[in-house]
């Protein structure tokens, strides 16, 4: 089982940055890609970045390409999701998932993990 708990986020003006940590218990972290979702008021939970279990692989919802960065640290059981020029549509409530697969998946069914959330609100 792998317990998830996200932090880092806050209120922020637009083009500002932000950095949210995901931290995972359990001893299998290593094994599972990672994700970052978000899910604004009155809308369906999107992808935003998801990497692999080595890290070797990232993929980005085109929405952020170029602005925001997800790595992880197995070492320290802990994912990341550096959010860069921070637009008021970047505004959600931010998830991290976890499954334990050697693929990479934006899909938040297919996820068997997820922390509770953290809030970003980013003013213009």
């Amino acid at each position: 089982q792998v317990q998830l708990v996200e932090s880092g986020g806050g209120l922020v003006q637009a083009g500002g940055s932000l950095r949210l940590s995901c931290v995972a218990s359990g001893r299998t972290f290593s094994s599972h890609a990672m994700a970052w979702f978000r899910q604004a008021l009155g809308k369906y939970r999107a992808s935003v970045a998801a990497i692999s279990w080595s890290g070797g692989r990232t993929v980005f919802a085109d929405s952020v390409k170029g602005r925001f960065f997800i790595s992880r640290d197995n070492a320290k059981n802990t994912a990341h999701l550096q959010m860069n020029s921070l637009k008021p549509e970047d505004t959600a409530v931010y998830y991290c998932a976890a499954k334990e697969t050697i693929g990479v998946y934006t899909t938040p069914n297919l996820y068997d993990h997820w922390g509770q959330g953290t809030q970003v609100t980013v003013s213009s």
